[in-house]
């Protein structure tokens, strides 16, 4: 899959809502296609940096760059380039589709929301084949095999196992070929053997040249490590900030956050109160998130450097 990597970036990155911070002092230095694990408990704040690094939270404080796009001022551009798979009441799976429809779904979508205008002027056979061959390729990249599925492609969701259900997720996300991936509770309800080949997906996947950004309990080696534990730090890593917050009235911050190639680091993150979920409350009665309609609208929304809404631009199985 011939696919450029978004470079990530970050400095003194944060998120804070009514109840507090749910991350503060985020550094991150990443190149294109690296693998990045933003390692915690549940409730430590993960999903929502991982919603902010892909456009889909407007952050507190500090910037970010994703791809060059600089956040929070490029919010509409950087979910142009990102996906997502797996996020719990953002981009879940629906359990009463097939797999067959869910892919058929996310083809019509990439049709029609995500080709140029040269590519819309094409014959409806050419569109229709295009669509096929993005759709294998997406799948031959998550590594599911819909014939090897108990019904083949009319096998509902409901019936898939956990890891089958994560590639179709995996699948549907990089028809878009997304410069970066972002994957939410990469080993929930995995066993030990299965947990190691998703990550040996993602390293697969981050190989091919896609910038893989994970959200974990507890990450591998050789990984770029973001923690938002509350374990202190071991080592300096490339940046650092203090998030100490004795002022928030509310579950203030303490700790710091530290990023570095490999696992020697380990940094403390702040113990906000952001959910693990994608409708965590953002500052200043922003509304962040929205579930996908019947009707299944995309709808994205242009954010404008005084920060306009900043909606997720996601079907709901974005």
């Amino acid at each position: 899959m011939e696919t450029h990597g978004a470079a990530v970036t970050a400095e003194n990155f944060g998120l804070k809502g009514p109840r507090g911070w749910a991350f503060r002092g985020v550094g991150i230095k990443a190149e294109p296609g690296s693998l990045i694990a933003v390692e915690g408990p549940s409730a430590s704040g993960r999903t929502c940096l991982l919603l902010a690094l892909t456009g889909r939270m407007k952050p507190s404080e500090g910037h970010a760059e994703v791809a060059g796009l600089r956040l929070p001022r490029k919010m509409a551009t950087v979910r142009q380039v990102t996906a997502l798979g797996p996020v719990q009441g953002v981009s879940e799976l629906d359990p009463a589709l097939t797999v067959a429809e869910h892919l058929r779904e996310r083809a019509m979508l990439q049709r029609r929301y995500d080709g140029s205008l040269r590519a819309l002027l094409r014959p409806r056979g050419e569109r229709r084949a295009a669509a096929l061959a993005r759709v294998e390729e997406a799948l031959r990249t998550a590594g599911l095999d819909v014939e090897m599925l108990p019904k083949g492609n009319r096998t509902s969701v409901r019936d898939l196992e956990r890891l089958e259900a994560l590639r179709l997720s995996i699948a549907l996300a990089m028809t878009g070929r997304p410069r970066l991936l972002a994957v939410d509770d990469i080993d929930l309800k995995l066993s030990d053997a299965e947990r190691a080949e998703a990550w040996d997906l993602l390293r697969g996947i981050a190989a091919q040249g896609t910038t893989v950004l994970v959200a974990c309990s507890q990450a591998p080696d050789g990984v770029v490590l973001i923690s938002t534990g509350t374990q202190p730090a071991e080592a300096t890593g490339t940046t650092a900030a203090d998030t100490a917050d004795t002022t928030a009235p509310i579950a203030p911050a303490t700790g710091k956050h530290e990023v570095r190639q490999g696992r020697e680091t380990r940094a403390e993150g702040a113990d906000g109160t952001g959910t693990d979920s994608g409708s965590t409350d953002a500052s200043e009665g922003s509304e962040h998130a929205e579930h996908a309609s019947d009707t299944r609208e995309i709808k994205d929304t242009e954010d404008t450097e005084e920060g306009a809404d900043d909606a997720l631009a996601e079907t709901g199985r974005a």
